[in-house]
């Protein structure tokens, strides 16, 4: 409930909803114009090779871009699909999982890539700003010109980005929506003075000027030209993925503003680039940034300052983003438990130590290895079409589910698809340019997550489930039994089973025959992952008794599963309502204690040498375990005391082995 009343409180539509929208949903987005007016003039061979009708016809493609696939399709259509206010895909996918099995594909393989483009958007957006730096005097009389002291001023940069994530962003965090709304006027000024010159160019709002540049003799690239073009709205999936923290009506209020100061700048760089475009000198610059050059000499400082911080604010929605992403991915049983730390009261702010960790050695290695944003961003936008590309089947879907008409949901998904395949087609050819760096990062993620969702299906295959009530007169004599030390006051049994009359057969086989567990109090507690962002609720199987109980945990996606905290409340609750007999203690420094302690048994599978798999499926689940080695333990995940953690191995028995019966012989001649 508390999660709930900060929600609709940020949601509000507020001048502080507004500014934390502009800080947090369009750093991406709102940073493209850094880089892709740039990408276009190199992949047409330079500011000389240009003419009029290529810029024209270069801008209707960024402004139907934007138009088409972040306002219609995401702004429009998208954020109307929300899991109890919130977005991004894994909630896309809980909408519509319910539909098929097979709609996990598309979000496992959307999630990888988004988490690829994560990985990759740091290092280019920061780049792309730092690299201004080169314009000013000053740096190159201190510095000298070689890109090298530009690296290492980026890296120092995204590592001092990565540290400061341990201590929360709640500070910084209030910052990032006056400085963006600071960054969009001043995009949108640096445009204006330079579109005043020549104002035609809004000719280019005309589809006309986009569909005849793609079969231009201008555009050196053709149809390939949409590889670039494609940067401007690498963002918009963040509109999708924020709507939780911000909510849809400061999302709709926020973008106009937005995306006229964005095409404003787009126009002004446009302009500026012909007016430029027979200047000698410009000619043989290496790394021209029409942004950078369209400023006026007498704020280039601040534009670079401003530029920088701006970068910095996407890089930090992108880690924030990506820290939700595999929290999300966890909590659905696509991801391994990680260690999550909360550094902050800030909804939705956590902390994931191993995906800072990588998330940092990547971003240092896509630096090191590319060395220039240019390089950077012939490998860009690659993995982020395979996003938009799953988020439109999901959508699909989703749009059936509520029974839109087949003919419009037909008619989304044609439209759409055309638009994102085409994109895709012509980003290809950066996989020869480095896209394939953003391709290996998003198939490993996706092998993670097919690794888990399979191992999770084969496990599920061969468990097996008792009845509880069959084994409650001998849990009764158990606890009764004088010559057994008790093993604990209440023993709380981690189960899978979602049936809340069963329970797996290895946790009752490890009760009673693995020296039998004697306890005041059966805990049999199951957890099930909702498809609603933040339910909480329980509900309790007594079995006709007060001392054996089995709780079924139902929380949402984005609920952090404190078990320690969650079955105290409950037992407190049932010893108040009289359903357990209160457990009274001689011995405390609690005064009034009326439950003992808590130990908490976790059975951890292993691979048995007997168990008759196929090869693949059985090198899935060793390299998962061998995986669960690095990741959280259950007593981190849960929030557990070590002290009060059992964890029991047990080996998997999964399929049919084929075991030798041997045969008894004591006659003599059986042994010569």
């Amino acid at each position: 409930m508390e999660e709930s009343s900060k929600q609709s409180h940020i949601s509000k539509l507020t001048l502080g909803g507004i500014l934390v929208t502009l800080g947090v949903v369009y750093g991406d987005i709102g940073t493209s114009p850094l880089y892709v007016m740039k990408s276009v003039l190199f992949g047409n061979g330079g500011i000389q090779q240009v003419s009029e009708n290529f810029i024209l016809g270069t801008l209707s493609l960024v402004f139907w871009t934007l138009t088409i696939l972040t306002s219609i399709k995401y702004v429009f259509i998208t954020l109307k699909a929300d899991n109890n206010g919130e977005g991004g895909i894994f909630s896309l996918f809980t909408l519509v999982r319910s539909r098929s099995r097979w709609l996990i594909i598309p979000a496992m393989i959307g999630g990888s890539a988004l988490l690829a483009d994560g990985m990759l958007t740091p290092a280019v957006t920061v780049t792309s700003a730092v690299e201004g730096l080169k314009l000013l005097p000053v740096f190159q009389d201190l510095f000298g010109s070689s890109q090298k002291n530009i690296v290492y001023l980026v890296i120092f940069i995204i590592c001092s980005l990565f540290f400061i994530q341990h201590i929360g962003t709640e500070f910084i965090g209030k910052l990032f929506g006056p400085i963006m709304f600071l960054w969009f006027c001043s995009i949108a000024f640096f445009g204006i003075i330079n579109l005043a010159g020549n104002p035609f160019l809004l000719r280019a709002l005309s589809p006309h000027y986009a569909v005849n540049i793609l079969f231009s003799d201008d555009n050196k690239l053709g149809f390939f030209i949409l590889g670039s073009i494609f940067l401007c709205s690498t963002g918009a999936e963040a509109l999708y993925s924020d709507l939780g923290h911000v909510g849809r009506k400061n999302i709709y209020v926020t973008w106009p503003f937005v995306k006229i100061c964005l095409l404003i700048n787009y126009f002004g760089q446009g302009a500026w680039i012909l007016s430029a475009k027979n200047h000698p000198a410009l000619g043989i610059m290496e790394d021209l940034n029409p942004f950078y050059q369209m400023i006026p000499r007498c704020l280039l400082v601040y534009g670079i300052v401003i530029s920088t911080l701006a970068a910095i604010i996407a890089s930090q929605a992108l880690i924030s983003g990506s820290f939700t992403l595999v929290s999300e991915a966890i909590k659905l049983n696509l991801f391994p438990r990680l260690h999550t730390l909360y550094p902050s009261s800030m909804k939705g702010q956590l902390y994931i130590p191993a995906v800072n960790r990588i998330l940092c050695i990547v971003c240092i290695g896509i630096v090191l290895f590319f060395q220039s944003s240019e390089k950077m961003e012939a490998a860009y936008g690659l993995a982020i079409t395979v996003t938009m590309l799953m988020t439109t089947i999901l959508l699909f879907n989703y749009m059936r589910k509520k029974k839109t008409p087949v003919v419009l949901s037909v008619i989304m998904l044609v439209f759409f698809m055309s638009f994102e395949i085409s994109f895709f087609i012509a980003n290809i050819v950066k996989f020869f340019h480095g896209g394939y760096v953003a391709i290996i990062i998003a198939f490993s993620i996706l092998f993670i997550m097919y690794l888990w969702d399979r191992s999770h299906i084969i496990k599920m295959r061969y468990q097996e489930y008792v009845p509880v009530k069959n084994y409650i007169q001998q849990l009764n004599k158990l606890r009764e039994d004088p010559e057994i030390p008790k093993y604990a006051s209440n023993l709380v049994c981690l189960s899978n089973c979602s049936n809340p009359k069963e329970i797996e057969r290895k946790i009752m086989y490890f009760l009673l025959d693995k020296r039998p567990k004697k306890a005041d109090v059966y805990w049999f507690v199951n957890v099930t992952v909702t498809d609603e962002p933040y339910q909480a609720e329980y509900a309790v199987e007594k079995f006709g008794t007060s001392h054996i109980i089995k709780i079924q945990l139902k929380l949402g996606f984005r609920i952090d599963q404190r078990l320690n905290v969650f079955l105290r409340q409950i037992s407190t609750d049932l010893v108040k309502n009289k359903e357990i007999e209160p457990q009274t203690s001689i011995y405390s420094m609690i005064p009034g204690r009326n439950l003992g302690d808590f130990r908490f048994v976790f059975i951890q599978e292993i691979l048995s040498h007997e168990t008759s798999l196929s090869s693949w499926d059985a090198l899935l689940l060793r390299t998962k375990f061998f995986i669960q080695k690095f990741t959280a333990s259950p007593s981190n995940w849960f929030g557990l005391d070590t002290s009060d953690v059992y964890i029991e191995k047990v080996p998997m028995f999964l399929g049919h082995s084929n075991r030798v019966v041997l045969k008894r012989n004591d006659g003599k001649k059986a042994f010569k």
